[in-house]
């Protein structure tokens, strides 16, 4: 394991020694307030520390750059993805539309993702109401799933180990709503571009001791890409019940979605039409549900005792159409008119262990297959925390410790059913010799169906102190215990090299000071590590020469070692009153973290797979600015990110389709290469205006700078351009209770790429009625939504 280096030791003590000295100084010469005068006391952002929401610290001790994202700007667009908000709000946080679907977009914050795309290494951990929402078997975030009308606030944490595994950049908390913090009525009802119509319902009352809050809300999107119809529907509900000094909450949700999935579309495609696709169906069917019980007890006034304990369940399905290396075997001799897998030039086979036999040359169409997985998960955990704010030594103390048991049963099948390309890129089934049967190849190495079950069991144990050593200097400790047991069996019986027990465990220490300078400014500075275990799927797909169709199939592989991040922060932040009456807000901070034994996702020379390897140091650095203005009918926010992910290593890495592999497929890397797929600048601009007290209207800018096409690691290839985006929305208040709003997505029509990668050029690019011959050029790409109109009425009491 590569240390800090010294720059990042001679930075961490010196910022952490000087508010000591200045502390001194300070107690010396501090003139005392002249008697009876009046003193104005500066508003306190009170924050959760622990995957428990409620309660919490001062955020102006927290040594680490803390962002609070609120219900209001959920609200203030009206969009029905959660990732939406995150992005506009949050600097250092892009959503990228790896899928080509706005309901299921990766969130990038420093250069760690939260994703719902098996396979992508997740880095973000995140939680609803101190529920683990990353999905046992992949780590996926599905924020389809969630509804961001029901979301009270969310707080993006950084540089703390007590959220567990997957914070390596960072944990994304969101507390939900209750009776007690949202009363009211409302129905909406919204339409507009591509097919799109939505309608929610929101009702909160508190009655004498109890609450009740309930939302549901449904959408449906026919896609402004072929094939790529959305539809969502979401509920959630809060029962709760509170009497001084506790409080109970029986909580449930539910959700379902089926979300056309595209995918990355060969450039050339594209240029042709831009609403192209490049096979076909591909589509995700997600379903949860979750029950859980929470309570909060207050011992005495110091003591206070947190719980939850829940159930969740979930299931997914995934259609994916692809390319496949099958064709005709072509032998001179007998079997003849056979089908054979072209990587390998074993024979393909039914289920029944038969060979297939091909359509002969009467078939112009070359074949492709089906892959369908599904994944079961059902999980139950439990949380138990305590904190103490009792004084030590006349000293003001914070003491919040506790442990956690999540455990899931897993299932998980992946099967290959064979068909033909149309001209269109459907992929269909009937027609052809064994088409839409689970085909695999003869030597089980590159097509192969495959079905197991396993547990994951994760415990942690926690403890953060935080100790005002002085007037406006308080110090900060705490450490969090990890430990993750992975089991697989294969369900087959044909498979026993799937039959593996895994166990992971790591100790995570966090230290920080913050100084108070003035009462309107705060600096910051910390060092914390966290880690993350490989999840089922890529412990069962870490073999190059035994590759899986990603999100599909597991054999069995090289054992994979955990992810060890290690981060330093330092930073200032403020919150000023001017004298027009109202604030501004700014925050501003470096980082840096350096991961040990990152896990990353890798092409295999077979077409379509790829697999997962550890590689020996990443280091993702940077610089975060962030300012938010109120005053009066004026609202705005400015934003600006610059994220340094790079490779710190010498090696070689598995890319075969990179024009510029080697004749083994393989790219050399070395130290400061990029790592693809994260823009390394964002800005970001926005406000609101009220021009009457019924008309409002506001807008958002979003800028986001190159970046490097996924498998170019070694920075040869040209990079994804700069993009920029503008929206706006408006609203008018008809009455007290009857508003109409609008908004425009991509104002200007801009056509960009969000996201880009490679493909086999040796492909069938044309055939039977199909004029465009796109393998010319290697890459593929995601591009943007045009632009899109929407308009709604809302309904409030």
């Amino acid at each position: 394991m590569r240390r800090l280096s010294r720059q990042s030791q001679i930075l961490l003590l010196s910022a952490g020694l000087w508010p000591c000295e200045m502390a001194q100084g300070l107690a010396q010469t501090a003139t005392p307030p002249t008697p009876g005068a009046a003193i104005a006391l500066p508003t306190v952002e009170v924050v959760a520390t622990s995957p428990l929401p409620g309660g919490g610290e001062n955020a102006d001790n927290i040594p680490a750059m803390v962002q609070t994202v609120p219900a209001e700007d959920f609200a203030r667009t009206n969009s029905p993805s959660v990732t939406d908000t995150l992005q506009q709000q949050v600097p250092g946080a892009v959503a990228i539309d790896v899928n080509g679907n706005d309901f299921a977009q990766n969130l990038r914050y420093r250069g760690f993702v939260a994703s719902p795309i098996q396979g992508t290494p997740q880095g973000l951990a995140v939680y609803q109401n101190g529920i683990r929402l990353n999905e046992a078997f992949g780590d996926t975030v599905n924020w389809d799933l969630i509804s961001p009308q029901s979301i009270y606030r969310a707080d993006i944490f950084t540089n703390n180990p007590a959220f567990g595994l997957n914070a390596l950049g960072g944990a994304v908390s969101l507390q939900m709503k209750n009776g007690f913090l949202w009363q009211g009525l409302t129905t909406q009802i919204m339409g507009g571009s591509y097919g799109r119509v939505s309608g929610l319902f929101e009702y909160g009352k508190q009655v004498d001791d109890y609450g009740l809050y309930i939302t549901a809300d449904a959408t449906h999107d026919d896609g402004w890409r072929f094939f790529s119809p959305s539809s969502i529907y979401r509920v959630y509900g809060d029962l709760g019940y509170r009497t001084p000094g506790n409080e109970l909450h029986l909580i449930a949700s539910g959700a379902n979605s089926n979300v056309g999935i595209i995918g990355a579309t060969p450039i050339l495609l594209v240029d042709s039409d831009y609403r192209s696709v490049y096979t076909s169906p591909q589509f995700s069917l997600n379903q949860a549900a979750s029950l859980a019980f929470t309570g909060k007890f207050d011992i005495n006034p110091d003591w206070t005792i947190q719980s939850n304990f829940y159930l969740r369940l979930f299931k997914q399905t995934h259609v994916d159409g692809n390319d496949a290396s099958i064709q005709d075997c072509g032998l001179p001799g007998p079997p003849t008119g056979q089908l054979c897998d072209t990587n390998n030039g074993s024979f393909i086979i039914n289920q029944q262990g038969q060979i297939v036999p091909s359509t002969g040359s009467a078939n112009p169409f070359p074949y492709g297959v089906i892959d369908r997985t599904f994944v079961h998960g059902n999980t139950v955990g439990t949380l138990l925390q305590a904190t103490d704010t009792g004084k030590i030594l006349d000293h003001d103390n914070y003491l919040n410790f506790g442990g956690s048991v999540d455990r899931s049963w897993l299932s998980y099948s992946a099967t290959a059913t064979l068909g033909v390309i149309q001209p269109n890129f459907v992929i269909v089934n009937g027609g052809i010799p064994g088409g839409g049967e689970i085909i695999q190849d003869q030597s089980l190495t590159d097509i192969i169906a495959t079905y197991i079950t396993g547990t994951a069991t994760y415990y942690g144990l926690f403890a953060l102190d935080t100790f005002n050593i002085a007037p406006g200097l308080d110090f900060s400790a705490g450490a969090r215990l990890n430990v993750a047991e992975i089991t697989t069996q294969d369900a087959s019986g044909t498979a026993p090299q799937l039959n593996a027990v895994n166990t992971f465990t790591r100790l995570n220490p966090v230290v920080g000071l913050t100084f108070k300078i003035s009462p309107s400014v705060t600096a910051y500075t910390g060092y914390s590590e966290a880690n993350r275990a490989p999840t089922p799927l890529e412990l069962n797909c870490s073999s190059p020469t035994r590759p899986c169709i990603l999100a599909s199939t597991l054999i069995s592989d090289p054992p994979l070692e955990q992810v060890v991040s290690h981060t330093i922060e330092a930073g200032f932040r403020g919150n000023q009153a001017i004298p027009a009456g109202g604030t501004i807000g700014w925050k501003a901070g470096y980082y840096r973290t350096e991961s040990t034994s990152d896990i990353i996702q890798l092409a295999s020379i077979v077409l379509g797979t790829g697999f997962f390897t550890n590689v020996p140091e990443t280091l993702h650095q940077g610089f975060e600015a962030q300012a938010n203005l109120s005053i009066g009918a004026l609202s705005g926010y400015i934003n600006y990110a610059y994220v340094d992910a790079t490779y710190q290593f010498n090696g070689l890495l598995s890319s075969p389709f990179n024009p510029f592999a080697d004749a083994n497929g393989n790219i050399i890397v070395r130290p400061g290469d990029h790592i693809p797929g994260i823009p390394r600048q964002q800005f970001k601009v926005g406000g609101d205006y009220a021009f009457t007290p019924e008309f409002k209207a506001g807008f958002d800018v979003l800028v986001v700078g190159s970046q490097y096409y996924v498998g170019d690691d070694s920075n040869q290839n040209p990079q994804l351009p700069l993009y920029w985006v503008a929206n706006l929305h408006a609203s008018y208040q008809i009455t007290n209770n009857v508003q109409v709003f609008g908004l425009i997505n991509n104002l200007f029509n801009n056509h960009y790429l969000v996201y880009g990668t490679f493909f086999d050029q040796t492909t069938d690019g044309q055939f039977a009625g199909n004029p465009v011959n796109f393998v010319s050029n290697p890459r593929t790409v995601t591009p943007a939504q045009p632009i899109a109109i929407y308009g709604g009425v809302k309904v409030t009491f």
